[in-house]
């Protein structure tokens, strides 16, 4: 199956809420306003109450509880609001399928997007985009899961989904890879090149000309994700950590030896990451 066959199949574009499709369209809008993002909520009152009770989470430490949406706007930005209800919408959209870990799947695309965020300051990188390319960076592997499930199966058998190594066997039984997949599903749903191109080029960053900075980035969050999706030993993590991925953006990866944290070496960074469980917590309601 070609990658124009495969999303000629219904299944392979799930349907997100309005507001959602409406709010993606913003992120390639400089008039997007607080005003349309509150009156968008507004209409969808389940997405409005989710996205309040992650606003409250213990991920943004805020001073006082938040009542309505205009206080989240007020208090976390435009951004920031929007990454939250598009999260949302995007995680809503996938229903339990066969040869995925629903929950496995999420939580590593949340520890993706938060690791993605935290060292994007240190490559120059927008942090609030690199959080949405990261959190849907492999959509790709449902997409896939959901319109040829059949065809998954042997692969699924030979390489877990989140493994180092499974974009280059899906290339060689299909002929493209979850990337190219994920890349194909967020066009379609009209995310703006910016967040595009870097979902197709994150598996492979270094076989871009020239190296996409973002790609380069959610390729390292990625990894630092899989540690702990795929509880890695320390000869594992250290056999596939992408120092040369990490060179495009200036990076020195650094290990702790129990590999609870990696660091980066920068003026303006902590000397070594979070654990993930610290870095996302509160934002895995987001997911449910």
């Amino acid at each position: 199956m070609s990658l124009e066959a495969l999303f000629s199949k219904p299944a392979a574009l799930p349907i997100v809420p309005k507001v959602v499709q409406e709010l993606i369209l913003s992120f390639g809008r400089e008039d997007a306003s607080v005003g349309d993002i509150a009156a968008k909520l507004a209409s969808d009152p389940v997405l409005g109450a989710k996205t309040l009770r992650l606003a409250n989470s213990a991920y943004f430490h805020v001073s006082r509880q938040i009542a309505t949406v205009d206080d989240a706007l007020r208090m976390l930005g435009f951004v920031m609001v929007r990454n939250l209800v598009v999260a949302c919408g995007v995680a809503g959209a996938f229903k339990p399928m066969r040869g995925i870990d629903l929950p496995q799947f999420w939580r590593h695309s949340l520890h993706t997007a938060c690791t993605a965020r935290w060292l994007a300051p240190a490559g120059g990188l927008n942090a609030d985009l690199a959080f949405t390319v990261g959190l849907v960076h492999a959509l790709g592997q449902l997409v896939m899961h959901v319109a040829q499930p059949e065809a998954m199966v042997p692969i699924d058998a030979q390489c877990h989904p989140l493994a180092a190594g499974r974009a280059a066997l899906e290339s060689a039984t299909l002929g493209y890879h979850h990337g190219a997949v994920s890349a194909g599903l967020a066009a379609r749903w009209k995310f703006p090149a910016e967040m595009v191109d870097p979902l197709r080029g994150a598996v492979d960053p270094l076989h871009t000309d020239p190296p996409s900075p973002m790609a380069a980035l959610i390729h390292i969050a990625a990894w630092r994700a899989r540690i702990d999706s795929l509880s890695l030993d320390a000869a594992e993590a250290a056999d596939s950590c992408p120092q040369p991925v990490a060179h495009v953006l200036g990076l020195d990866l650094q290990w702790l030896p129990d590999l609870a944290t990696v660091g980066v070496e920068h003026d303006a960074l902590p000397p070594h990451m979070p654990p993930l469980a610290e870095l996302t917590m509160g934002l895995e309601a987001m997911l449910h």
